[in-house]
């Protein structure tokens, strides 16, 4: 027992000897931590010192240097801040200068892309003009005057006369085959009957956008459209010169033959084939292929000139359109035919009716105005008042007017042209389209 005590002390002695050396070093270690921590927080509150400041980013930065010494891409430690290493965009780099601009998008930008058609080379100077710049103007048009080959045309004409019902072609000498007229002469086919040529005329001026007309005309005997239509009538100049919104369609009939056959306007609805064919050729010919329906339902007006009569009057009795007919002008025109024209102005009273007479045909007109009385039609006999919706004028002409010269001449000068004027004036007749270019 008095050994044990000792030894016991010694061992005691022994722990609290590890004990101490170890409580110094846990001191030691806080007073290492504690130090710098509580240098820190005495500077809450405070200014940062610069020199302090300086001196540790000098200090960084060696340490940094000495760390990175092998990378390429070396960073000041206290450099390597979220601003540093994500800087702001600058304005610059967001918006276009003054003198810049941003690329604009167009819809034919994400359309599928067309081959570009080589253009013709330019030339290499441009004139200088004392002109002042003005927005383009489309330029002005001049008349247009051309002959046009038809199917729909009075001929050739291979069907049957209505008069005697009886082919219209009646006699043949080998292989050519001919129509014998009603004073015994013999017209060959291939001389006679066979131009199917239409001459049209589209003002300079005409508008398709405005209220419209189309002329149809008629010619005469001993006829042709160069020579005599155009040149000598000078029908396209009185439609041009009255100012009318109109165009000029006249189909050769017989060529330069004492004949009045209307042909294919013989037939039941010839006349609106006619028409609709018309239509195709006049869009084409005035640039617009949309506007074929404009010309299929504008309004027309017929003028008939001496033996013009006869295709004018089955144009109206069997052509299948005569609700779009707003006028028939007859130029000492009214050789028979007499109950089709009655017909026709009985039934369309938002017409208007013109016939034009010398001695050669006043007993057929007094005739036909005889019949439109007793159906209770008023008629003038002079052209001094406008002409209205169901106006039906007769004007006799003297003996100093010759039947050669009427289309020119008649109870004034150019008279086709003084009826589309006094037309003109009008708005109620012709003037007002059926149906519009739009569907």
């Amino acid at each position: 027992m008095a050994g044990a005590a000792p030894k016991l002390r010694a061992d005691d002695r022994a722990d609290r000897t590890m004990s101490g050396r170890h409580d110094r070093a846990l001191r030691a270690g806080l007073i290492a931590v504690m130090v710098p921590l509580s240098l820190t927080l005495a500077q809450c509150g405070k200014a940062p010192d610069p020199a302090a400041l300086a001196a540790n980013s000098q200090a960084n930065v060696q340490v940094v240097a000495k760390t990175n010494s092998q990378s390429s891409n070396a960073r000041v430690a206290s450099g390597d801040t979220f601003e540093d290493r994500f800087p702001a965009p600058q304005f610059k780099e967001r918006f276009p200068s003054a003198s810049e601009s941003f690329l604009q998008r167009q819809m034919s930008d994400f359309s599928p892309k067309r081959a570009v058609q080589p253009q013709p080379e330019q030339a290499p100077y441009k004139v200088a003009s004392l002109e002042p710049q003005v927005p383009y103007k489309r330029p002005a048009r001049e008349d247009l005057t051309t002959l046009v080959s038809m199917k729909s045309s009075a001929f050739p004409y291979f069907g049957n006369n209505p008069a005697s019902d009886a082919p219209f072609l009646n006699i043949s000498k080998g292989d050519r085959r001919g129509h014998r007229s009603y004073s015994g002469r013999v017209y060959w086919q291939d001389e006679t009957y066979s131009d199917s040529r239409v001459l049209v005329h589209v003002p300079e001026h005409f508008d398709l956008r405005k209220p419209g007309v189309i002329v149809v005309f008629f010619h005469g005997n001993g006829a042709t459209l160069e020579r005599d239509v155009r040149d000598r009538q000078m029908v396209p100049k009185q439609v041009t010169d009255s100012g009318a919104n109109a165009i000029l369609l006249a189909p050769q009939m017989a060529v330069d033959a004492a004949d009045s056959s209307a042909g294919k306007f013989w037939q039941p609805g010839g006349f609106k084939r006619f028409m609709a064919e018309s239509a195709d050729h006049l869009a084409r010919l005035t640039g617009d292929p949309n506007s074929a329906r404009a010309f299929a339902n504008m309004p027309i007006v017929i003028v008939g000139y001496s033996g013009g009569f006869l295709p004018t009057a089955w144009s109206l009795e069997v052509g299948g359109i005569s609700d779009r007919v707003r006028g028939v002008v007859l130029l000492d025109a009214v050789y028979g035919e007499m109950d089709k024209f009655a017909s026709w102005i009985e039934s369309h009273r938002s017409g208007f009716f013109v016939s034009a007479y010398t001695r050669h045909t006043a007993r057929r007109d007094r005739e036909l105005m005889s019949m439109l009385r007793q159906k209770g039609i008023s008629v003038a006999e002079d052209m001094d008042g406008p002409l209205r919706p169901g106006s039906v004028v007769f004007v006799e002409t003297g003996e100093g007017i010759s039947h050669r010269d009427y289309v020119t001449r008649a109870w004034t000068r150019d008279p086709l042209k003084d009826v589309l004027v006094k037309m003109a004036a009008t708005p109620s007749l012709a003037l007002t389209r059926v149906a519009s270019t739009n569907p």
